[in-house]
């Protein structure tokens, strides 16, 4: 049973030791389950991604291992906005959406029987842009929505990662802890919530896709 992961630096855990990383942590999980050993997880994500640059590595990195399960989460670079590029996202709205659909698609084509779809978490920069009209936390938001979209107009598994920090701040629970002092990669504390958040799902799924194959094998 392969298991893949395929995003961007918030999913690889830029600038923290891999062994802590909210992946590694899944991983580490699944391995204790029974028939553990014969689990896959495979990290494809690559620091920097946007999902344009995603599709073009994805038939190497992903369709030619034909994952059993996937989960996909990018966004945080294609709602960025760089001076260079005058004003826009580095990928627009219509085209995060038609590739985050693409990209699901072809996952799909490729075997994936089970997909999750992240948001992204909040970041403190609120402050706007001096090139462009609004700040990288509303054009985050602005795409937390299109995430939420695509999830149910492709009927895949929607993490919203954005709601379950949002409800822990209720809590008490501070947004600076969570995050690195860039206020965009997560901190071993912001991997943690991750993990609490992101593996009951991954599990259930890995289960029932299990005793769907001891089923077939009677």
């Amino acid at each position: 049973m392969k298991v893949f992961f395929f995003g961007d630096s918030i999913c690889f855990g830029q600038y923290v030791s891999p062994h802590k990383t909210w992946v590694t942590q899944i991983a580490r999980e699944l391995d204790k389950l029974p028939g553990g050993e014969n689990i896959q997880v495979m990290n494809a994500s690559v620091n920097g991604n946007t999902t344009r640059m995603a599709l073009e590595r994805m038939p190497y990195d992903v369709q030619s291992h034909s994952p059993d399960i996937i989960l996909i989460q990018f966004g945080v670079n294609d709602c960025n906005y760089w001076k260079t590029d005058g004003g826009h996202p580095r990928v627009s709205k219509m085209g995060f959406k038609a590739n985050l659909i693409e990209i699901i698609e072809r996952s799909r084509i490729f075997g994936a029987k089970e997909i999750f779809l992240n948001t992204n978490n909040p970041s403190p920069k609120t402050s706007p842009f001096d090139y462009a009209p609004l700040s990288f936390q509303q054009s985050n938001e602005e795409f937390n929505q299109i995430i939420r979209e695509v999830a149910k107009v492709t009927h895949v598994n929607l993490i919203d990662i954005e709601k379950y920090w949002l409800e822990q701040f209720e809590k008490g629970l501070r947004l600076q802890d969570l995050l690195l002092p860039d206020n965009i990669h997560l901190s071993i504390q912001g991997h943690n919530l991750y993990f609490e958040i992101v593996y009951p799902y991954i599990e259930k799924a890995l289960n029932r896709l299990l005793r769907i194959e001891a089923q077939e094998k009677k």
